[in-house]
């Protein structure tokens, strides 16, 4: 009985139906033939309310519902959730859903309107785009039924509660490894190029022909063939990548709603894949005020496992981060020369100068490529119209800040450090477009 109660609801249409009732009771004081219809109206009512609820309780499982969700989510991405309802009700079933979604994408309001012929199934589809990486509740699916009548209506409590990890951008990796592997692009650097002659990793020895690179010619084979013969490289493989993320407070910084540092992870994630595609060994570590979520770079069928669980739980501080650190370690970790893909924001010049001697030590011993961003919102300010002193004053602020982005860029370039300033929704494209280009040219 409790139950039964608890699940039991009036419609609108069952209370707008009893206040004109109770308006013609009021009409019958004077008229004393509304009394009698009155009476009548409310005796047809009472009994359409019962048949209605007995309708409604009849059939038991009269609505099923199977939610299918997906093993985890992609942080940044569209994620598809897919509802398959099922009416088992004799007669058309008039459906209100509404889904308990986690508390994250803070929508109190989320419910589908259906309407179900008898022994009907309909498959609803939509997407939630999560902004933040951590573990997401999925609660139950309440259905409110109710039958032509619409007097009455029956809740359903339905679905599993089930939990969800939220890792870094995972969904668009076969995008990227398209665009890092497809030979009919034309764009520098996601072109796959085989390069012959100016690489390290020795392929074969062959015939000359004309165009070979003369340096390359093996005096000995050539000798032993009586013709010239030459030696073949290919790009040189196994080499270590790792990327370096700063989890400081330059890291919070928020672009359509994802932060730098969620933008950063997505990334690593991604070139962490064509890494490995390329046959090099990915690796990854974050720092702030110490070093953490450290994976060595190899080249194993787990290592992408390995490097998205590490970036799962990777969260921002508001501490300044510790360049000094970063370089004794990777000094003392990384003892061989290695491509270190650092992901930070600096904003100005004067942020830069204060962690340039690590960078500069860094690179003495490995390749490093710094990637930071730029502010697009500077961009709104400049390209819009100053009518008053402030807004003159807020542009000409703006374009200094963007001046100095462009400074680090050539500072950093005349202590032969490589750089990437990238819009943050441009970050994966261009972070892996850069790696390939360096590979390409062979600098590491």
């Amino acid at each position: 009985m409790k139950h039964f109660y608890n699940t039991l609801f009036l419609n609108n249409r069952f209370f707008y139906a009893l206040a004109t009732i109770a308006i013609l009771f009021v009409v019958g004081f004077f008229a004393p033939i509304f009394f009698e219809v009155s009476k009548v109206l409310l005796f047809v009512l009472t009994i359409l309310t019962f048949v209605d609820v007995f309708l409604l309780y009849k059939t038991k499982n009269a609505i099923q519902i199977e939610r299918y969700l997906p093993e985890r989510l992609s942080n940044g991405d569209e994620n598809k959730i897919t509802l398959q309802l099922t009416n088992n009700y004799p007669f058309v079933a008039h459906l209100s859903l509404i889904e308990e979604l986690p508390y994250q994408f803070q929508k109190r309001d989320f419910f589908f309107h259906q309407q179900l012929k008898q022994r009907q199934e309909k498959t609803i589809h939509y997407n939630l785009t999560p902004k933040e990486r951590g573990v997401y509740f999925f609660g139950n699916v309440n259905v409110y039924a109710s039958s032509r009548l619409q007097l009455a209506t029956k809740k359903y409590i339905l679905g599993e509660e089930k939990e969800l990890k939220c890792y870094p951008s995972f969904l668009k990796l076969r995008d990227f490894n398209i665009q890092a592997f497809n030979n009919s692009t034309i764009s520098y650097g996601t072109k796959k190029v085989r390069r012959i002659g100016h690489s390290l990793e020795f392929e074969q020895i062959k015939e000359y022909v004309s165009g070979d690179d003369v340096r390359t010619l093996n005096w000995k084979a050539s000798a032993k063939r009586n013709q010239l013969m030459v030696n073949q490289y290919v790009e040189e493989k196994s080499q270590s990548v790792y990327a370096i993320i700063d989890k400081g407070r330059a890291m919070q910084m928020q672009f359509n709603g994802l932060s730098l540092l969620d933008y950063a992870v997505n990334t690593t994630l991604a070139i962490s894949n064509i890494i490995l595609r390329k046959q090099d060994k990915a690796g990854m570590l974050s720092f702030s005020t110490k070093l953490e979520d450290w994976v060595v770079a190899e080249r194993r069928s787990s290592q992408m496992s390995l490097i998205s669980e590490a970036l799962h739980n990777i969260k921002t501080n508001f501490s300044e981060s510790d360049f000094s650190t970063l370089y004794a370690v990777v000094k003392r970790k990384i003892t061989h020369r290695s491509l270190l893909i650092l992901f930070s924001n600096f904003e100005t010049i004067d942020a830069l100068n204060r962690q340039l001697p690590y960078l500069r030590a860094l690179a003495k011993n490995h390749l490093v490529l710094v990637v930071f961003f730029k502010n697009t919102e500077l961009d709104i300010l400049t390209n819009a119209k100053a009518e008053t002193i402030q807004e003159v004053y807020d542009t000409i602020i703006a374009e200094k800040f963007m001046y100095e982005k462009k400074q680090i860029v050539n500072e950093l370039k005349k202590y032969g450090i490589q750089s990437v300033l990238t819009k943050p929704a441009d970050l994966t494209g261009n972070t892996i477009n850069k790696y390939l280009e360096l590979k390409t040219r062979g600098l590491f």
